[in-house]
């Protein structure tokens, strides 16, 4: 059975950091895709960076690049969102999830989340001004 487990989520005031992680079980830590996602109530959930577990490359959402970090380690089977300098904004319910990719992975895993076959349950943000 395919698990992803999030933790690391909690409050912080703005400029402060986080770091989420994503223990996967279940499955091969190889070709996958393994995303971030992020939702607010109201709002649809949104792409915020994802990672190939073949050579782990990486993309970003506009919005978080060049505060947010992700990693992985294959060992473990984790995946990691370092989240620095954070906003009021980035305050949401963050996912993880992982779609196998066939060898094409690219930048439109973020945005094809409704392909992602296997999701956490999520772990809360807060950011305060």
């Amino acid at each position: 059975e395919v698990q992803l487990v999030e933790s690391g989520g909690g409050s912080v005031q703005a400029g402060g950091s986080l770091r989420l992680s994503c223990a996967a079980s279940g499955f091969t830590f190889d070709d996958y895709a393994i995303g971030w996602f992020r939702q607010v109530p109201g709002k649809e959930r949104e792409g915020v960076s994802v990672i190939s577990s073949t050579d782990s490359s990486t993309y970003y959402a506009d919005s978080v690049k060049g505060r947010f970090t992700i990693s992985s380690d294959n060992a473990k089977n984790t995946v990691y969102l370092q989240m620095n300098s954070l906003k009021p904004e980035d305050t949401a319910v963050y996912y993880c999830a992982a779609v196998y990719t066939w060898g094409q992975f690219g930048r439109s895993w973020l945005a094809r989340r409704h392909e992602y076959p296997y999701w956490g349950l999520g772990t809360q943000v807060t950011v305060s001004s």
